[in-house]
């Protein structure tokens, strides 16, 4: 029987490029036979981010696709969560609506999953030789440091804390208690699984086409000191 990727795809005020995210991931052909499941939360989005998301379903009724809708805009944490607890994949991946990430890099994510090395994979904008839009240095500064202080806490040697693509067995991220709402979900995902004992959890280079705050970046300086409350609180404060 084949094994099924559940997709989770949080969204706001992202009508400028949900339409090419959705038609990339239906492109993509999944190692060893996978399944797609792709699930849309949209987060109160107030432009056209729901009509193009039902275009595409509309349109595409071949695909194993679903669109929820948050009451009002909540954050990201809280879409991925709504999209953990009805996943129905062997695996979870976490994609982002815009398209700084590519999905044609998903079975890079896989194979060491698949091959049963690995329980949970994070790609890297920091490691190998795939192209990288060059934007922001203090952006880099801080990530880095971000994934530094997180490391000293967690004991772990990743080089990315803060990447979008994040792939977990089902089963893990099902039976995690998530409490952050918004960009805290980063540092708090990273500290909890690093708690789990013998979890495997590996790196693998991935692309980056980054996007300019004119071209609908939302993260902020403000993200980044909240971060590291957040690192601070889930490794230090938090069983």
């Amino acid at each position: 029987m084949s094994q099924t990727l559940s997709i989770i795809i949080p969204a706001f005020n992202e009508s400028g490029t949900m339409l090419e995210i959705l038609n990339k991931i239906k492109r993509v052909s999944l190692i060893d036979g996978l399944r797609k499941e792709i699930i849309v939360i949209d987060d109160g989005s107030t432009d056209g981010t729901v009509m193009h998301v039902e275009q595409f379903i509309m349109e595409n009724n071949d695909q194993d696709i679903r669109l929820l809708k948050q009451s009002r805009n909540l954050g990201k944490g809280a879409a991925l969560r709504r999209g953990f607890g009805i996943a129905s994949g062997d695996f979870i991946l976490i994609q982002d609506a815009d398209l700084e990430y590519d999905p044609e890099e998903y079975n890079l994510l896989l194979k060491p999953m698949l091959s049963g090395r690995a329980d949970v994979v994070y790609g890297s904008r920091f490691l190998g030789n795939l192209p990288h839009r060059m934007l922001f240095y203090w952006h880099s500064v801080g990530n880095k440091f971000l994934t530094f202080l997180s490391n000293v806490m967690t004991n772990l040697n990743l080089s990315d804390m803060e990447t979008c693509y994040k792939v977990f067995k089902a089963d893990i991220i099902q039976n995690i208690d998530l409490k952050e709402n918004g960009f805290g979900f980063e540092p708090e995902i990273t500290a909890k699984i690093a708690k789990i004992k013998g979890i495997r959890i590996f790196e693998i280079g991935i692309s980056y086409y980054g996007r300019t705050y004119e071209e609908g970046k939302k993260i902020n300086w403000k993200d980044g000191f909240y971060a590291i409350y957040a690192i601070f609180k889930y490794n230090l404060f938090s069983k």
